[in-house]
């Protein structure tokens, strides 16, 4: 009898641990991330309008990808203030390719089927290249997303050049906005104009992305 108990509680210590193990691997906290400097990590996915979007397509042109979920008060601060939209606008009219990658899975904050992702988009005067449908996550895993926003900016080459929060003011708060030191922008101009980039990995900030 004393065999069994031990053997069952062996096993159930086992399970456990083998139960926590896999839900620390699947957590945000634990994700892979690319490293500056080299080649940005390569990927296909479907966007909102049911087309096909390689990475691999936009070789020559610089691509911004930005995480996102209206559900979280860290997007709407971006948003709600118009500051994403003017980064949409003023980088794409560069020829910067900009996607929107949502990473929500199907049940949970910020998932939308692809019609009323298109229309959540809409209604705020959004303007990105694409709207990336990561249903499974394997876009958001492959780059290591965090968060929401999370920002990542890849040059001509492939090369990823900066990747963390878009600004250095971690808050809520829309009137932070203004003044805040724009990392996005930062790296953009820097390498179009030749220069170094400074500043290439920050913190990101925001809510967890929710796979």
């Amino acid at each position: 009898m004393k065999t069994r108990i031990f053997i069952s509680a062996l096993v159930s210590v086992v399970t456990i641990g083998a139960v926590a193990f896999a839900s620390a691997c699947s957590s945000p906290e634990n994700l892979s991330s690319p490293k500056v400097g080299e080649a940005a990590p390569g990927f296909t996915a479907v966007d909102s309008n049911g087309n096909e979007i390689n990475l691999a397509d936009y070789a020559g042109k610089y691509v911004v990808l930005e995480w996102s979920n209206f559900g979280c008060p860290f997007v709407k601060k971006h948003y709600d203030s118009g500051n994403m939209q003017d980064l949409q606008t003023r980088w794409t009219a560069e020829e910067v390719v900009w996607l929107s990658v949502v990473s929500s899975a199907p049940g949970k904050q910020g998932h939308y089927p692809p019609e009323e992702m298109n229309a959540e988009f809409t209604s705020r005067n959004a303007s990105p290249s694409a709207i990336i449908m990561d249903e499974d996550g394997s876009v958001g895993q492959a780059y290591g997303a965090r968060t929401t926003p999370h920002m990542f900016v890849i040059d001509p080459q492939g090369t990823l050049i900066y990747m963390g929060a878009i600004d250095d003011k971690p808050t809520t708060d829309q009137e932070d906005v203004e003044g805040a030191v724009n990392y996005v922008s930062a790296a953009l101009e820097a390498s179009m104009a030749g220069n170094f980039v400074e500043v290439t990995v920050t913190k990101p900030y925001g809510c967890n992305v929710k796979y």
